[in-house]
């Protein structure tokens, strides 16, 4: 589609599924930082990356040890490596390029969702969310895991209850808990069962703020935007919820110390209260007040401007799509299948969802040819009419903008050596060489299939020799073809020519002796056909002119 015959007034949000990836059954995806790359975990254990530009599989990970559905796949900041959870308590990572694992860690609890840390381009530490047991902290080297507080008491720096601290082998000590990192890592966003927003150090695990959430429900799902100035909370009160991020992008944690330092004559968890007021601020609130569904995977666009759930009902492949000042503006509705994971592209507006029966459906936008949307007197014609132009209209330069002049220097150096970086990618490290894209490997074709092709090679031969044509018994597909059927045909020098019309005298005569058969020509019929044209094609319409 041409970008400048889009509408600009339509929206930058997807309307129709344009198309679906099958491979195996595929549950959780991931784009890469610049959305070349799709990265699916499926039932089996293995990870397949797919060429989002040509939708062809680029890569496939699997692991022999790892058979296990995956929970949650992760990339890494410059796409070099990719994490993945599976349902046997194990977090992989791989090497994207070569295909070779890296490491492998077996935790004590399963690992609903692994997240990368995103400070580092070559990340070996991960923050994982178990069944049943409190966020951990994991580092992929050594494999020590430093759990993360869920709750604070009174004396925020004391032990915290041990059901809420340790994890116990075989019994649920509490709710799954959702943690994620902010932009650059150095702060977690812990989400507990209380309906409270822990901001917690990653590295020595202090909490250092405490956010109260105004229904007090169970949070299932904690996101950062892309940009990082929003925070978005799904709880179990089916409400989902913006918080607009007052904390500075970078220096955070110096921040965070600045603001606990007047607080020293307030109880700890008041103080903790009080810093939590400083550092997010509800902005919106989400719902379907009607049928107060429950939401699953929800998230923000690329650019922050729109917010997606989807609907968590069984039987239904619904995804709601919100801009950012509470509208709902769309509903896209899917097949009769139940929504698993769905997954907002970087740059454009696209949606790609999992279904329960493993197929990933992408959501594009319906675009429409709007010309007068960027000429107000651009008048479309129902009909051609004839235009003369003006006598310096297809000029280089008209002869009124050369009584104008020209207001470029054209002395003026162009620097042709830097560039403007892209909004979307201002913090890019241009030294760190970003992996786009991957090679094509081309497969060899299964030995059914090169006999197959050894046998259709040798009847073109065959035939080639003989000089009859392979048509006569099968088309090239296998099917059978009739010649008198098709519009070509051969003549005696080889040559393919088109049947010939019947010209309007024919077609008079046929017609009369259709209307008024004779005995002659009865008797006739039962002998041979008359030849109506002398041409080549005179049977493909002469057949069945004179049956009863």
């Amino acid at each position: 589609m041409n970008a400048s015959i889009i509408d600009p007034l339509q929206g930058d949000f997807p309307e129709v599924i344009e198309e679906y990836l099958e491979y195996g059954c595929m549950k959780c995806i991931a784009f890469n930082r610049r959305g070349t790359l799709l990265a699916a975990g499926c039932n089996d254990g293995s990870c397949v990356i797919w060429d989002f530009i040509t939708r062809g599989i680029a890569k496939v990970l699997s692991d022999d040890g790892c058979s296990s559905p995956i929970t949650s796949i992760c990339w890494s900041k410059f796409g070099h490596r990719i994490l993945v959870s599976a349902a046997d308590k194990s977090l992989t990572l791989w090497d994207v390029m070569s295909g070779k694992k890296i490491t492998r860690i077996v935790l004590q609890q399963t690992p609903l969702q692994a997240r990368l840390h995103p400070g580092s381009s070559t990340p070996s530490v991960c923050l994982t969310c178990p069944l049943s047991c409190a966020p951990m902290i994991v580092d992929l080297n050594t494999g020590n895991t430093t759990l993360l507080k869920v709750s604070v008491s009174e004396t925020c720096n004391g032990p915290t209850p041990p059901l809420r601290n340790k994890c116990s082998d075989g019994v649920t000590s509490f709710t799954p808990t959702a943690a994620c990192f902010n932009k650059y890592g150095n702060l977690v966003y812990v989400g507990n069962s209380k309906g409270e927003i822990l901001i917690s150090d990653y590295k020595d695990g202090k909490v250092r703020a405490l956010v109260p959430t105004s229904g007090g429900s169970v949070i299932k799902n904690i996101v950062f935007s892309r940009n990082g100035q929003y925070l978005l909370t799904n709880s179990n009160d089916r409400v989902i919820r913006i918080y607009e991020n007052l904390l500075p992008l970078k220096g955070e944690v110096k921040a965070l110390d600045d603001m606990g330092e007047n607080l020293t004559d307030l109880s700890s968890i008041e103080a903790l209260k009080a810093v939590g007021s400083k550092c997010l601020t509800l902005f919106r609130e989400f719902q379907d007040s009607i049928t107060k569904v429950h939401w699953k995977a929800p998230g923000f666009s690329g650019d922050g401007e729109w917010v997606v759930g989807g609907s968590a009902s069984k039987g239904e492949h619904k995804i709601y799509v919100w801009d950012r000042a509470g509208h709902l503006v769309k509903i896209l509705e899917g097949p009769k299948e139940a929504l698993v994971d769905l997954a907002w592209h970087p740059v454009h507006p696209i949606v790609v969802s999992v279904s329960l029966n493993g197929l990933v459906y992408i959501w594009a936008k319906d675009y429409t040819e709007n010309w007068s949307a960027f000429a107000p007197d651009f008048k479309e014609l129902e009909e051609n009419e004839e235009y003369v132009e003006r006598e310096d209209e297809f000029d280089l330069i008209p002869e009124t903008e050369k009584v104008k002049g020209s207001d470029i220097n054209e002395d003026e150096e162009v620097d042709i050596m830097e560039f403007d970086k892209d909004a979307a990618f201002s913090d890019s490290d241009m030294s760190q060489e970003e992996l786009c894209f991957l090679p094509a490997t081309p497969s060899r074709d299964s030995p059914e299939q090169q006999e197959k092709c050894v046998e259709s090679s040798s009847k073109l031969v065959d035939s080639n020799n003989t000089g009859s044509p392979l048509s006569e018994e099968a088309g090239p597909n296998g099917h059978a073809m009739d010649h008198a059927s098709s519009p070509l045909a051969d003549d005696a020098g080889g040559r393919m020519k088109r049947k010939r019309k019947p010209s309007e005298k024919v077609l008079e005569l046929q017609a009369e002796k259709v209307k008024k058969p004779s005995k002659s020509s009865k008797s006739a019929k039962s002998k041979s056909k008359p030849s109506v044209d002398q041409d080549d094609g005179n049977g493909f319409y002469g057949d069945g002119l004179y049956d009863d």
